[in-house]
């Protein structure tokens, strides 16, 4: 099966399951690799253009967001464009004991002819839990976590 555009169902979730699984590395200079050259990112409030911004944003995002596990969930798609909504959790102390997060959000991606992401545009809201509410605890399979409609 062709990952590259135009997608269909299939391709789509297995594009969005590879860049769940590329995302969890939580290594920035191979994410960065998925994404054109040129590539144009608004993540929150933050607009990034190229490489080599995406793999400083993401540099700093992981040296405050410890513990980081995400998944992505195939939420629409076209012809190149996928939409994904996403949920990741962390802890903001390197040792775990600090305040756990859940992030909640959306994501509209836009591929480039070569499979490579060309913009990714993110909105989302991160949510302090109690440990006890987390849903990505060690040795969970992320995509067999129920969540349920309330968080959809």
């Amino acid at each position: 099966m062709s990952l590259l555009p135009p997608f269909t169902r299939a391709s789509a979730l297995q594009k969005v399951k590879l860049a769940q699984a590329l995302w969890n590395t939580r290594a920035p200079a191979k994410v960065a690799l998925a994404y054109t050259p040129d590539t144009i990112w608004r993540n929150r409030t933050s607009f990034l253009t190229g490489r080599a911004e995406v793999e400083q944003f993401l540099e700093a995002k992981w040296r405050k967001e410890h513990h980081y596990v995400l998944r992505k969930d195939l939420f629409a798609f076209t012809d190149n464009k996928i939409a994904v909504q996403f949920f990741s959790e962390w802890n903001d102390a390197p040792d775990g004991k600090g305040q756990w997060y859940r992030a909640y959000g959306l994501e509209d991606w836009t591929f480039a002819p070569s499979g490579l992401m060309r913009k990714r545009m993110m909105s989302g809201n991160d949510l302090p839990i109690a440990p006890e509410e987390r849903w990505f605890t060690e040795g969970v399979d992320v995509d067999k976590v129920d969540i349920s409609e309330r968080h959809l």
